[in-house]
């Protein structure tokens, strides 16, 4: 028999024919899609695009744009040490927060992975449900607030630990420790729900077949079927985390506050937002957006090399 060629028709028809071809024939399917594309379109995209133009030039939000050229970036990389902390700050956190709350999600994916049905769901919720509330920040200031009604505190001082209260959101020794250990509690988010739906699709049947191959332990089954079986849902974890933690900004905001002290926790996120928000310079702000939107580009690109091998 013959063996048909499945790319035939978009051979024949032309690449955008058979495209269009195919949104027809899939249109209920788009029109679900339509309301949530057309916020992403207006929210997301729109803005993405039109922060290049504006990063050349000098907007205040009442007065009419006018063209610096280069000026925003040149003042940015040359003379706002500001920036240069939280470029810092940003790779510190991308560093920890990124890979490690990435290895971090897989293995607690694993673990629960193990247990029955009603344990599953019951620890997918207690991992995943910090990354949901803001009214965690609530809790987190209590406990590692300033004096000794601080629980941290509280029990240092009775363990005699400490002499005196901790200020561990207001000294720089400690803001950015604290800062980093908030946010990866809070990282199991969407990418540790698409790790866990990896392991729940996985064929049960390799696992037999690999058994019969010559594979002896629990750890062979991880990296020669596991992994090699959760491609895409590997690499839209790495992609949601790395993003995650090239803007994290919002946790040290909410804990030691905008700007917090002699900079400990400002990033480039923080950065953004204290000159689009607050001081309305919109150029300048989207010339610091640009920068980091080109940083999360190359970091996705690399992490596309990287877990690309699991996707053929």
């Amino acid at each position: 028999m013959a063996k048909t060629n499945p790319e035939a028709p978009m051979i024949k028809q032309g690449k955008w024919k058979y495209t269009w071809h195919m949104m027809k024939t899939n249109k209920a399917c788009y029109a679900m899609l339509l309301p949530f594309m057309s916020l992403f379109i207006i929210f997301t995209v729109v803005p993405v695009v039109m922060s290049l133009p504006m990063g050349f030039t000098n907007f205040n939000m009442i007065e009419t744009p006018k063209f610096v050229g280069l000026s925003n970036f040149y003042t940015l990389f040359l003379n706002d040490d500001v920036f240069l902390i939280a470029v810092r700050n940003t790779l510190i956190f991308a560093i920890f927060t990124g890979p490690f709350s990435y290895i971090l999600s897989f293995i607690i994916a694993w673990l629960i992975n193990e247990m029955n049905a009603f344990l599953k769901t019951f620890f997918t919720f207690v991992f995943y449900a910090p990354s949901m509330t803001t009214s965690v920040y609530v809790t987190w200031q209590l406990i590692l607030s300033g004096d000794s009604y601080g629980y941290l505190n509280a029990v240092l001082i009775d363990l005699g630990i400490l002499n005196e209260p901790a200020q561990w959101l207001t000294d720089t020794n400690y803001i950015l420790t604290v800062v980093i250990i908030v946010q990866l509690w809070m990282s199991m988010g969407a990418g540790f729900l698409a790790i866990r739906a990896g392991f729940q699709n996985i064929d049960k049947s390799m696992y037999e077949a690999g058994a019969i191959e010559g594979i002896k332990n629990r750890w062979q089954e991880l990296f020669y079927i596991t992994i090699p079986s959760m491609g895409p849902q590997l690499l839209f974890a790495a992609v949601i985390q790395i993003s995650a933690s090239f803007t994290v900004g919002v946790v040290g905001q909410n804990l030691v506050g905008l700007p917090s002290t002699d900079y400990a926790a400002h990033t480039i996120m923080n950065h953004a937002t204290d000159y689009g928000n607050i001081r309305y310079e919109m150029g300048y702000a989207s010339a610091i957006c640009f920068v980091l939107f080109a940083a999360m580009l190359l970091a996705n690109k690399g992490i596309n090399w990287l877990l690309g091998k699991y996707l053929d």
